[in-house]
Formats: structure tokens, C-alpha cells, sequence
């Protein structure tokens, strides 16, 4: 009886070893080896950001010359 459990307590620290390396190996390929999308959402985002905002002022200077010139033709 007392082999039966040496043997089951050998088999079960094997199985439980190879769940360790398993765990640690799949950490390790997340953090360093597995792409990071969220870096090219934020780049895309910051893009798409910084295009409206200079499109918003390229368009403001447009404007301006035109109430000046209605401005001027009022008085």
C-alpha cells in the first residue's frame, strides 16, 4: 500500500511540475512575444485625432479672409 502512494505522489509532483513550466512559459510568450494591438489602435487613433484638429484650423484660416473681406464691404 505504501508503494501504490509513493508512486501517485511521484506522478501527481510530475504533472503538477509540467503545469508550472507550462504556466510560466505561456507568460512569458504574453508578454514578450505576442503582438500588442492596442499600440497600433493608439497610433491610429492619435493620427486621426491630430488630422481632424489641423483640418479644423486649416479651415478657420480659410474663413477668416472672407469675414474680413464682407466685413470691409459692409463699412
Amino acid at each position: 500500500m505504501k508503494k501504490k502512494g509513493c508512486v501517485l505522489l511521484k506522478v501527481l509532483a510530475v504533472i503538477g511540475i509540467l503545469a508550472a513550466i507550462a504556466g510560466i512559459a505561456y507568460v512569458v510568450y504574453k508578454k514578450f512575444f505576442a503582438p500588442s494591438y492596442m499600440d497600433d489602435f493608439e497610433d491610429d487613433f492619435d493620427e486621426d485625432f491630430e488630422d481632424y484638429f489641423e483640418k479644423a484650423e486649416e479651415e478657420e484660416k480659410a474663413e477668416e479672409p472672407k469675414e474680413e473681406a464682407k466685413e470691409e464691404a459692409a463699412e
